[in-house]
């Protein structure tokens, strides 16, 4: 069974960073490409990042470009997005997922981006 869990999300002043953290199980990171999508509050699932099986290559959204960070430990079969320099506009839930879209997905972490 697929399961997807993240963690590490909270109140964050702007300017501020967090870590993401997912946990996967009845797959392997190792073999599939891994993704991180978000949810503003009122709006749709919003593509973030994206990370290659071997963890060589990352593509990430044009919003977050060099602020945000993923990589993957695909022997401790996890999944990291690092954030910094937060914004108001990066406030969301924040998803991994096994495809680009979101479609499979975990419960979320919720970021909160606030003075």
């Amino acid at each position: 069974q697929v399961q997807l869990v993240e963690s590490g999300g909270g109140l964050v002043q702007p300017g501020g960073s967090l870590r993401l953290s997912c946990v996967a199980s009845g797959f392997s990171v190792g073999q599939n490409w891994m993704h991180w999508v978000r949810q503003a509050p009122g709006k749709g699932l919003e593509w973030v990042s994206t990370i290659n099986p071997v963890g060589a290559s990352a593509y990430y959204a044009d919003s977050v470009e060099g602020r945000f960070t993923v990589s993957k430990d695909n022997a401790k079969n996890m999944l990291f997005l690092s954030l910094s320099s937060l914004t108001s506009e990066d406030t969301g839930t924040y998803y991994c997922a096994r495809d680009r879209g979101g479609s499979t997905r975990g419960q979320g972490t919720q970021v909160i981006v606030s003075s």
